[in-house]
């Protein structure tokens, strides 16, 4: 069970609403969402997040994989966060805190037992104790941070565009919007390696991935 891939976290929070406020709690995601987006502005400025999404489901709302799957009785409606960043959990939600402090309280506003965004701590301990913890988690690119595929995109766009002008150029005209191309890019050319251990889970998810190909490489070799 892990919630890293490479240098990615999945993070899912799971927090009880009640019903007297869930429509207090879905309007206030439509005003914010309509007019007061410059609350959630400052998630722009963090590169580390690739998405963040929050939800509220109603109990009737609840999915049945089958007519035999009892009707269950929830008392709450529930409110789901998901996202995907780069970093460790502490960096992301001190981040988060420090980004949209007032927006935080907005969008868990009376989620029960929620104690607001300040102080830091018990916020810590309220994402920590309703956190799901994410079985299976896939990456196409776990060794890209999130601002590795938009360089990587910036690249492939600026190659696009001298490639459709190199027709109409000499070799040495070439060589030189080449060169240019190649110094506007130059913070954009990285290589991808592991970022380094941010915790001891991402440490043990390294060393069972090691334990696993080592013993991948051995009942190749018999």
């Amino acid at each position: 069970m892990s919630n890293i891939a490479g240098k990615t976290y999945a993070m899912n929070v799971i927090t009880p609403v009640k019903w007297r406020w869930l429509y207090l709690n879905k309007f206030i995601f439509w005003g914010m969402s309509n007019f007061l987006k410059g609350t959630l502005s400052g998630l722009i400025t963090l590169s580390m997040i690739h998405y963040a999404r929050w939800v509220i489901i109603k109990p009737s709302q609840f999915p049945r994989l089958s007519k035999e799957q009892p009707k269950e009785d929830l008392k709450y409606s529930y409110m789901i966060f998901e996202s995907n960043f780069n970093g460790s959990w502490e960096q992301y939600v001190d981040s988060f805190h420090s980004a949209i402090p007032s927006g935080l309280d907005g969008l868990w506003f009376k989620n029960v037992n929620f104690p607001r965004s300040s102080p830091l701590t018990p916020f810590h301990k309220y994402i920590m104790h309703n956190q799901i913890f994410t079985e299976y988690y896939y990456s196409a690119y776990p060794m890209a941070a999130s601002n590795d595929v938009k360089a990587a995109q910036k690249v492939k766009q600026s190659l696009g565009k001298l490639n459709k002008k190199a027709k109409d150029m000499s070799a040495e005209e070439f060589q030189k919007a080449y060169h240019k191309l190649v110094l506007e890019l130059q913070h954009c050319l990285n290589e991808m390696h592991p970022s380094p251990i941010i915790s001891i889970s991402a440490q043990a998810v390294q060393e069972r991935a090691e334990q696993r190909a080592q013993m991948a490489q051995q009942k190749g070799k018999k």
